[in-house]
């Protein structure tokens, strides 16, 4: 309980700081390319239901439905704005919606795609399905994109067995350092 009211008013409270660089943001990604500033992802939440996930659109409208790191060649999706948006993470900053309205946490594991079976059978077969998923994530913080699926389900299980208050704090503060030295990003 106290987690979602941390969740609720923290994202009530960025939500009213961010408006102006949100909008700003949104009239970036649109007058860059052709479609939506946002795209909604069809994501694997808690007790692996699926929910639709926003981020600013950073790749362009034709872009397969993968995990980035799956693609041959995912530069020659991304979009100038796109390039900018997904080293700083800016991209990720619609899914405060998703805390506020309880898809998602501040803190817990990456939403899975809808289509990342290994995964998703990974984290049910390790009860990680329980949790709700996250903005970040230990998992995120010790590597993010470069961690192979089983070392993610680790870290996602040992979150899972060791949450509280302040290991969410640990790891909201060490996401504000990794993100402004943009480690671990697939780009």
């Amino acid at each position: 309980m106290l987690k979602r009211s941390f969740d609720v008013v923290f994202s009530l409270i960025l939500l009213g700081i961010l408006a102006l660089p949100l909008l700003v943001i949104s009239l970036l990604v649109k007058l860059n390319s052709k479609g939506p500033a946002l795209h909604w992802s069809k994501r694997v939440g808690q007790y692996n239901r699926i929910f639709l996930m926003p981020k600013f659109r950073s790749m362009k409208m034709n872009t397969p439905q993968v995990a980035t790191h799956l693609m041959k060649n995912p530069e020659a999706f991304v979009t100038p704005v796109g390039k900018f948006l997904r080293k700083t993470s800016l991209d990720e900053l619609p899914q405060i919606f998703s805390v506020f309205i309880g898809d998602m946490s501040f803190v817990g594991p990456r939403p899975a795609l809808y289509n990342q079976g290994d995964l998703i059978a990974l984290r049910s077969e390790r009860k990680v399905d329980q949790l709700k998923p996250g903005i970040t994530g230990w998992a995120q913080v010790n590597g993010r994109d470069e961690l192979p699926i089983p070392t993610k389900v680790e870290f996602d299980y040992f979150y899972l067995n060791h949450h509280s208050v302040f290991f969410d704090l640990k790891i909201i503060f060490i996401t504000l350092f990794k993100v402004f030295g943009a480690k671990g990003v697939t780009h």
